[in-house]
């Protein structure tokens, strides 16, 4: 039997390009099972990961007990304080004196007195009069008060004040940063979700050019169809299957990007399981509308974390002007001890010599400097830093109600661009299914079903990308706002 030469070398090659292929359909197929099968690793399991063991995380919860540390160091102003003091000298069998002083000192916080309790014991031969005592040495109890400078507030009582404030500056900071850590997860997630889908479809789109060259090999080996179409059938094979490697590749690269926030309880870097696969989201997205505009922005104005923090710095400059005005007082402090023989409260002391108004030590203090330049120069500057800051609490507040405008008409414009590219994507199916359909009566040809099929595919990936970019606009919305999307 002889063959026909006419149509003997389209059919080896129709033949040997289906060898060649049957390696590459099985990996093709096993791919993607491997898709279709993949644990669902959510937005919200994310959020449960991070939340719970990011670094970042757990460094953002380090500021607010940086700044509670700093209170602590404050109340230490507060902080009862006890010394005490001896001194003695003997020299030729000569008691030259023999000197014992302890105070307790307790600062109140009510006009910037301190409560002193003390015992003196100062005797010898060469004791100096003015500090000697009784042989039992001299308990007293008395207040020093600042009836100028200091009675509003002082400088204790002021950094004491402010270091509360802080407090809520740091915690503001740590919202701050926690909202733009999730913010830049989130993101990379949705990169992630987009990479995913992209590889997804693309291998769906090497699966239908292999299946359909399979049927025109099939059909070339019978003499149904031309040799050419099995050509063009396995070029579009072929160019799908790049397509596809660059699209494995950028996937890998977006599953590499979201693990630098996956860690483990124990701290230690964990990697985004093989087999994970993103959520899916559903066809139709609805489009924000009014009233989530106004309530974004009606919480941006009470708990955005800069307008919180410019809130606490205001506050800080407010009392640090009073104490920059206190401060232009003239010093006037007055002490005043009841002093006594006792030395405890069983014993027997005559009258003159026990707790009364006869025996007490009083003085004061008084100073003033004559242009108080340095002061008048330092109230100047605190009240140009809250100039300064009102400005800025003003502008900052004008701009956040800006960027959440301005990511919510984004928001609502991938809404109405994805309620259109579905329809379109409908509309392209349809013209697919005809455009088949007519190749089967012999109406058209492989070129235009290539073409119309690429391009509903360009169409679906175009659609993922549209979905992730409304998901990172969601997040940038809620971000901008000064909080976060809860994913749960």
């Amino acid at each position: 039997m002889k063959l026909n030469k006419k149509w003997f070398a389209p059919l080896l090659l129709s033949v040997s390009m289906l060898l060649t292929s049957t390696a590459s359909i099985a990996q093709i197929r096993q791919a993607a099972a491997s898709t279709d099968t993949g644990k669902v690793f959510a937005l919200s399991d994310l959020q449960e990961l991070v939340f719970r063991y990011h670094p970042v995380m757990k460094q953002a919860g380090l500021l607010s007990e940086s700044a509670r540390a700093v209170v602590l160091q404050s109340l230490g102003y507060f902080d009862p304080a006890l010394k005490a003091g001896f001194g003695q000298k003997v020299f030729g069998n000569t008691d030259y004196y023999n000197n014992w002083n302890s105070e307790l000192k307790v600062p109140l916080w009510l006009a910037g007195a301190d409560l002193k309790v003390g015992y003196d014991r100062s005797v010898g031969t060469y004791t100096n009069p003015e500090t000697r005592t009784p042989m039992p040495g001299l308990a007293g109890v008395g207040l020093s008060i600042p009836l100028g400078q200091g009675l509003i507030i002082d400088a204790r009582r002021n950094t004491l004040r402010q270091s509360k404030i802080m407090v809520q500056y740091a915690e503001a900071e740590q919202v701050k940063q926690i909202n733009a850590t999730w913010y830049d997860i989130a993101k990379d997630y949705w990169a992630w979700y987009y990479a995913y889908k992209q590889y997804q479809l693309v291998n769906e789109g090497v699966q239908l050019a292999q299946r359909r060259f399979d049927a025109l090999a099939r059909q070339t080996v019978l003499g149904d169809k031309p040799s050419i179409d099995s050509v063009e059938a396995y070029i579009t094979v072929q160019e799908r299957i790049i397509q596809k490697t660059k699209s494995a590749i950028e996937l890998q690269n977006a599953s590499l990007v979201l693990s630098n926030h996956l860690w483990s309880e124990q701290g230690n870097p964990m990697e985004l399981p093989a087999n994970a696969r993103p959520q899916d989201i559903p066809g139709a997205i609805a489009k924000p509308n009014q009233i989530m505009l106004d309530s974004l922005m009606g919480n941006a104005t009470n708990i955005h974390p800069e307008l919180l923090k410019l809130r606490s710095k205001g506050s800080q400059l407010a009392i640090e002007r009073s104490y920059r005005q206190e401060v232009l007082k003239p010093k006037l402090n007055i002490s005043g001890t009841l002093i006594s023989t006792r030395t405890s409260f069983d014993g027997y002391v005559p009258s003159y010599y026990d707790f009364n108004r006869n025996n007490y030590k009083f003085g004061f203090d008084f100073a003033f400097p004559l242009f108080l330049r340095s002061e008048r120069g330092k109230l100047r500057e605190v009240k140009l830093k809250q100039l300064d800051n009102d400005y800025d609490l003003q502008q900052t507040g004008r701009e956040i109600n800006t960027n959440i405008r301005s990511a919510y008409n984004d928001l609502s414009a991938y809404a109405d661009q994805l309620t259109v590219q579905v329809q379109s994507i409908n509309n392209q199916q349809t013209l697919l299914r005809g455009e088949s359909q007519k190749f089967e009566l012999g109406e058209s040809t492989l070129f235009l079903i290539n073409s119309r099929e690429t391009k509903l595919i360009d169409m679906k990936i175009k659609r993922e990308s549209m979905v992730a970019g409304y998901q990172k606009t969601l997040a940038e919305l809620y971000y901008k706002a000064g909080t976060r999307q809860n994913a749960f």
